[in-house]
């Protein structure tokens, strides 16, 4: 019911008890006018968003703008968690073998050939100090990159292709060639600057740079310690590793948590340190009303009520909290029906949480939050009473105190 039925009737009571005086009654009745005025509808009290009942207006339906109101259960809670839930690097990163060191285009390569006495087959020959009369003879190459083709030039045996070839490999397939040709040959490829083994490594880093990749089997800290470690807060950055066509994302402190994520890098392999504040805003009947920030790993509807103090006692209603949120609408079982969607196919929904049910508070440890959620708490209805009285007070004194002096 309306207010404006009991203000009413105070005023009522005070225009009679000041009725003895016929100037009084002119004077106090523009007053009461007045005050009937500023009073003239509920709605002309303050407000910081909408009540409950206004949210709830559309609940279990689909209004005409397309948002959903859903009450938070368990239920609702684990879908929305499964929803969110990131394949992490070792599921779809870290099935591959790690891959050795191949020779590819660009590289610098050092080529040395032993052959046994008494034969020399290449022209300059240099005596193996290590041996004594009667020792192998080796030649020296010069270094040469290998070409876009993934060549490289032998003498005596001309171009061989060195391109995804493991040094060992290349080795072999040199002596291969040289036989017959030269006596009992032996090769050794020195890898003198590698230029395709390569992992990138961009971002919040101390410094960006292309770490070269070893037979050790490089892993993604040790690509990030290369670079001189992250510069923001560990629990503030998020690690994307893009790989060929594939780009998948986790957060750094995971990462670091889970040895399993700590995958082995491959050659072309591009990580990036990211570091993406991650805000919701919570607004209405809480203790403080401010834009709050949180980690890459997310918070819990739990969590973010914490950091802000709670509820507000005196104003806030434990049955009014929303989450107002754009949501996929598999999530909220909404897919294939004809539903208004936002241009990026989101579902405009409020999730509804009961906190006077104690139950809730376990579904809230794992309801999770979003970046860009609005949480608002709506007032309680006590509390539009209240302000409502407070108004009457501050309108109805000086009306009774005129009324004392006159009599």
């Amino acid at each position: 019911m309306c207010l404006l039925r009991v203000w009413g009737s105070v005023n009522l009571r005070v225009f009679m008890l000041m009725s003895s005086s016929c100037s009084v009654r002119r004077s106090l009745g523009v007053a009461v006018g007045v005050s009937l005025f500023l009073l003239s509808g509920c709605v002309s009290l303050g407000s910081s968003g909408p009540n409950a009942d206004k949210v709830l207006e559309s609940k279990s339906v689909v209004t005409d703008s397309g948002i959903r109101v859903v009450d938070v259960t368990g239920a609702v809670a684990q879908r929305v968690f499964s929803s969110q839930k990131r394949q992490r690097f070792s599921e779809t990163l870290g099935a591959l073998p790690v891959a050795g060191f191949v020779v590819g285009p660009g590289d610098v390569l050092e080529v040395s050939i032993w052959e046994a006495p008494p034969a020399s087959l290449f022209g300059t020959v240099v005596l193996d100090p290590r041996g004594g009369a009667g020792s192998t003879h080796m030649t020296v190459l010069p270094e040469q990159m290998v070409s876009s083709e993934g060549l490289i030039n032998i003498p005596f045996v001309g171009a061989v292709r060195a391109d995804a070839l493991s040094p060992k490999k290349l080795e072999e397939e040199i002596v291969r060639r040289l036989q017959g040709k030269a006596n009992q040959p032996q090769v050794l490829v020195r890898v003198i600057r590698n230029a395709t083994s390569n992992v990138t490594v961009v971002g919040e880093v101390g410094t960006s740079m292309r770490m070269p990749l070893t037979a050790k089997g490089e892993r993604l800290l040790d690509a990030l310690a290369a670079a001189g470690g992250v510069r923001q807060a560990i629990g503030k950055t998020t690690i994307q590793i893009t790989r060929g066509e594939s780009v998948q994302s986790m957060a750094l402190d995971s990462v670091i948590q889970d040895p399993k994520q700590n995958i082995s890098l491959q050659a072309g392999d591009v990580v990036t340190a990211l570091h993406k504040p991650l805000s919701l805003t919570i607004l209405g009947a809480t203790s403080k009303n401010e834009e709050l920030e949180f980690e890459a790993q997310g918070i819990t509807l739990a969590q973010a009520l914490g950091r802000v103090g709670g509820l507000n006692d005196f104003r806030a209603n434990a049955e009014g909290v929303f989450i107002f949120r754009l949501e996929e609408p598999q999530v909220i079982g909404a897919a294939g029906e004809n539903l208004p969607l936002t241009p990026d196919g989101k579902v405009p929904v409020v999730y509804r949480v009961n906190l006077k049910d104690p139950g809730t508070f376990f579904v809230a440890q794992g309801f999770p939050m979003r970046n860009k959620d609005v949480m608002y708490v709506a007032n309680a209805p006590a509390a539009e009473l209240q302000k409502f009285l407070n108004i009457l007070v501050s309108v109805t004194n000086p009306i009774l105190n005129v009324q004392r002096g006159f009599q």
